[in-house]
């Protein structure tokens, strides 16, 4: 029999992705048998082959053959007269078997069966690719950078699959053009007017644990655990890990020999600062790790506020805190507490450098007392008001200001 009318090459389905030859072969199937049980009131006496390599179609009609005038059931059953019509040498009691041709069925059914196949077709690759990826959330995927709009990016799989990165799940310093690539955690999976959409990140915690993943054997195969992970995107993040081998290191294990493991999640992540925790089950000690690179005096801890009160050297402040705050941030949504962060003073002589206190006083104020000399707190103290108003260009209310920030850390 020709090639089927119905598609005009069996290639063009082979385009679909994410659909097997057998079900497709199936849903040709079914199609073909809802035409026949329009025409014929029965598909039960048909059979029907396709070849799933050239997509050609045969159709064949399977009725008892009985002798003229008895008839019963004109769907299963055909008299003798009729048989020979198709083949001489049929005789009474035999199976005529009829081959159907396409053109019985007449255009306007096969225009319909056409669009109800391409439909079905859609809906199963709907269906697969929604199914594929919902068990692949959380995965890494990798792709290619096809499309660019102002709020998020289209990527293509290796299967060709549209995939959606918004520029909210991008780290800061991502740049990308069109054709490069990319890897992303699969964040979630959607369905928006029945049509699945997938949503990439690259902000996720998931994805710097995949990341860890690939590069730290021991983790992969269950001897070290990532506890807990927290991201500042594109700034920093902190790891914490635990080794259930005592022979095990879980930090150096996840640095690697002189950073080699590290380097390259830390690349992959636009060179984000991560710090990479040995987990303990003693708070006390666990947020001491989680401030590093800052040495604490002591830490108190408000189990009722969750709140911890840490104490240290004035010279370790800033390194608690770490630019624009995002060290302590992250030290705190690593251990679960809100953290207050105290100068802590030895004796009358300890001063305080002005860097320290960059989270309450505006940089620009002090890169303007630092260019007159004064790089401390007791520096600017020594001086009137007047004297750094007139050597400076800071007006008077500013100055006040400064002069009791400065005023009540030391009392």
């Amino acid at each position: 029999m020709q090639s089927v009318g119905l598609i005009d090459s069996f290639s063009e389905f082979k385009e679909f992705k994410n659909i097997d030859r057998a079900t497709m072969i199936r849903v040709l199937e079914d199609v073909f048998r809802t035409m026949l049980r329009k025409k014929y009131g029965t598909d039960e006496n048909f059979d029907i082959i396709i070849n799933d390599t050239s997509g050609d179609l045969e159709m064949y009609r399977n009725r008892k053959i009985v002798e003229d005038g008895e008839v019963l059931d004109p769907k299963t059953e055909i008299s003798i007269t009729e048989a020979k019509l198709i083949e001489p040498d049929f005789e009474v009691g035999e199976d005529a078997i009829e081959t159907v041709a396409l053109e019985v069925f007449g255009r306007r059914a096969i225009l319909t069966a056409r669009q109800t196949l391409m439909s079905r077709v859609l809906e199963l690759e709907k269906d697969e690719l929604y199914r594929k990826y919902k068990d692949r959330v959380g995965e890494i995927v990798t792709g290619e950078v096809y499309q660019i709009w102002k709020k998020e990016l289209m990527i293509l799989d290796d299967e060709g699959n549209e995939l959606i990165l918004p520029k909210t799940e991008m780290i800061p310093a991502d740049h990308y053009k069109k054709g490069d690539s990319i890897r992303a955690i699969v964040h979630k999976v959607e369905t928006q007017n029945a049509t699945p959409k997938i949503i990439l990140s690259r902000t996720s915690p998931a994805l710097l644990e995949r990341l860890f993943e690939q590069e730290v054997p021991e983790i992969l195969d269950g001897l070290i655990t990532v506890k807990k992970i927290v991201r500042e995107p594109g700034e920093r993040a902190k790891v914490a890990v635990e080794s259930y081998d005592d022979r095990i290191d879980p930090v150096g294990a996840c640095v690697g020999m002189k950073g080699s493991r590290i380097h390259g999640i830390v690349r992959e992540l636009r060179n984000e600062n991560i710090d990479v925790i040995n987990y303990t089950s003693n708070m006390a000690l666990l947020i001491q790790r989680s401030l590093s690179p800052a040495k604490i005096s002591s830490v108190k801890i408000e189990e009722e506020s969750k709140r911890v009160a840490v104490f240290l050297k004035p010279d370790q402040v800033s390194l608690a805190i770490g630019k624009g705050g995002h060290n302590i941030k992250l030290a705190g949504k690593l251990v679960g507490y809100e953290i207050d962060v105290y100068r802590e003073a030895d004796d009358d002589n300890t001063d305080i450098d002005l860097d320290e206190f960059s989270d309450e006083i505006d940089s620009w104020i002090i890169d303007e007392l630092k260019a007159i000399g004064c790089d401390t707190a007791k520096s600017v103290l020594n001086l009137t008001i007047d004297d750094i108003v007139r050597r400076t260009d800071l007006e008077e209310e500013t100055v006040k200001e400064v002069m009791n920030v400065l005023k009540t850390e030391f009392e």
